[in-house]
């Protein structure tokens, strides 16, 4: 064994036995907040404190070297209203980024062009030691449905410039809407080329459903990457579990030029899954046999590092290890956006998370894949809509996925099909609710998927209640195939399944008055750098008529 491989075993094992003191200190679902408690979790949950204005401040003039070197990003538009992030790290493979643990004075300015010559807002905020140097900057007075360039500025350090646009009025009679939509982005299966493609494409938002890292190792090549030109630290080659081993993680990603590209280009809307914590995590439930409490302080180390990397706004900032990401945005009249987390607030996946057919645990009615309180607000918020598309972005495959042809098939249990009575009530809901224009927007399963949403899926002559449009991964997977060897019996069983590719890409959805057109967009490999992307197929549904045909 190498000196760096004794030396990341030596460290890692220093974090589990920090993880494991931690959780001594630990509440079965909340943190303790008295001061012997909250010292040993500082790891995970420390924050500004009160006199954090007061607190040591650097001279951002000594800063050596561009602490840019994450990017920028946009988020979360809203009329006149949008997010601003980056994140300050000289040295992003490093936990501290290579800056001391000092507050930092940052600048910004938006613009109404590219060069700066029209600057409508600036000002100034902090980037603190305690969220990674991360910054968040919410600004207000910009005009609605407007394309805007923003930058940051600390010391003699400029960002690179990025674009984003706000969104249209909430009355506005908006006419077309433009979304990407991308997920699982696993580094060490290749590169994220479809990113360089999505930087110039012309849309007005990307939707991130999940996956955005994953939590398993590294190796010095990066992967499937396999690198020549470079090392990896050793500190990569293990799974992540501390705040310091996501905050690298972190760093590792936001290093690809690819998806630095993505973000600086177009305001994206966010959402996780299971790997930016651990593999097909419940709720508190972990994936393997570790006692809870010390999962639940994982948990709140991920989650603390998915706010601090990502362009969300302060109520989506994490309390430990609970972060409310599920949110409703607006596009004018045209287009709702009810954007899910059925990660965080789910039972335990039914029959040990294997594959299995339907049974009395996927029709428990007790049972929920979203958690009562969200199902609550998604179906109060279908109520009230006026939209004329309600859009549905989320995680996993909410139709009906048959993996065999027998009388009974086999299913995913971590997907919808796994949790068949919260489905059932969900879309009852939309259809109570009357909501005429569905459309369901998912990741996860590292293909790209067209599904009509039946309201029985046994009966393929029952009523199309809408779309899921699923988007193949960036990375993983690594190269993949256009048809996959379950591809036959897929398309044969699953009658309401009109599409399946197996390749990386991603995928846009035009919206319109009359109809919505989804074109899922492939390149040929991501083992090796620059491939080109071409459209795999096209899809139109249909205003007031569901139901997905080939454009």
């Amino acid at each position: 064994m190498t000196v760096a491989a004794h030396e990341a075993a030596r460290n890692a094992a220093r974090q589990t036995e920090e993880l494991r003191a931690a959780a001594r200190h630990l509440g079965r679902r909340r943190f303790l907040t008295v001061t012997g408690a909250a010292a040993a979790l500082a790891f995970a949950t420390n924050l500004p404190g009160a006199g954090a204005a007061h607190a040591a401040e650097l001279d951002a003039r000594r800063i050596a070297d561009d602490p840019f070197t994450m990017g920028v990003a946009s988020g979360d538009p809203q009329p006149g209203n949008v997010v601003l992030w980056t994140r300050l790290a000289p040295q992003p493979f490093e936990a501290d980024g290579g800056l001391p643990a000092q507050r930092v004075t940052v600048q910004w300015e938006i613009a109404h062009d590219a060069r700066f010559t029209r600057i409508v807002r600036r000002g100034s905020t902090t980037a603190h030691p305690e969220f990674g140097h991360s910054v968040h900057v919410e600004v207000d007075g910009l005009d609605a449905g407007r394309v805007y360039h923003y930058r940051f500025r600390t010391g003699s350090w400029i960002s690179p410039v990025g674009r984003t646009r706000t969104a249209p009025a909430r009355a506005a009679g908006v006419s077309a809407l433009k979304l990407a939509a991308v997920s699982c982005q696993a580094y060490h299966d290749g590169y994220f080329t479809a990113y360089e493609h999505l930087a110039q494409d012309d849309v007005d938002v990307v939707l991130h459903l999940g996956d955005y890292l994953y939590e398993y190792a590294v190796n010095s090549v990066g992967g499937a990457r396999n690198y020549t030109d470079r090392v990896l630290p050793a500190h990569f080659n293990r799974e992540t579990v501390t705040l310091d081993d996501y905050r690298m993680r972190y760093g590792l990603y936001k290093s690809d030029p690819d998806l630095k590209a993505a973000h600086a280009a177009h305001p994206f809307l966010v959402t996780w899954d299971d790997h930016e914590t651990e593999n097909n995590y419940a709720d508190g439930i972990p994936e393997n046999g570790v006692p809870p409490q010390e999962f639940l302080v994982r948990r709140a180390a991920a989650y603390r590092a998915y706010w601090e990397n990502q362009p969300l706004r302060r109520p989506q900032q994490p309390s430990g290890p609970d972060m409310q990401l599920y949110r409703r945005l607006h596009w004018g009249r045209l287009a709702q956006f009810d954007i899910l987390d059925t990660r965080q607030y789910r039972s335990d996946q039914a029959y040990g998370d294997k594959a299995h057919p339907a049974g009395p645990e996927t029709d428990d009615p007790k049972r929920s894949i979203t958690g009562a309180t969200q199902e609550r607000w998604l179906l109060d918020g279908w109520r009230r809509s006026r939209a004329l598309w309600n859009l549905m972005p989320q995680q996993v495959v909410v139709s009906q996925r048959a993996f065999d042809l027998t009388d009974t098939p086999k299913l995913s249990m971590d997907a919808w099909d796994g949790y068949r009575a919260s489905r059932a009530r969900v879309l009852d809901g939309a259809r109570a609710a009357g909501i005429d224009n569905l459309m369901v927007l998912t990741g996860d399963v590292h293909r790209g998927y067209a599904f009509d949403i039946k309201q029985d899926f046994d009966d393929p002559d029952s009523k199309t209640v809408g779309t899921e449009i699923v988007a193949t991964s960036i990375a993983s997977g690594k190269d993949g195939a256009e048809k996959p060897d379950t591809w036959d019996t897929y398309m044969k069983a699953n009658p309401h399944l009109k599409f399946f590719n197996g390749r990386r890409g991603y995928v846009t959805v035009a919206l319109g008055t009359e109809s919505a057109r989804a074109d899922f967009k492939t390149v040929s490999a991501v083992t090796t750098p620059g491939a080109p992307i071409s459209t795999a197929a096209s899809f139109v549904t249909e205003a007031g008529n569901p139901g997905l045909k080939p454009a």
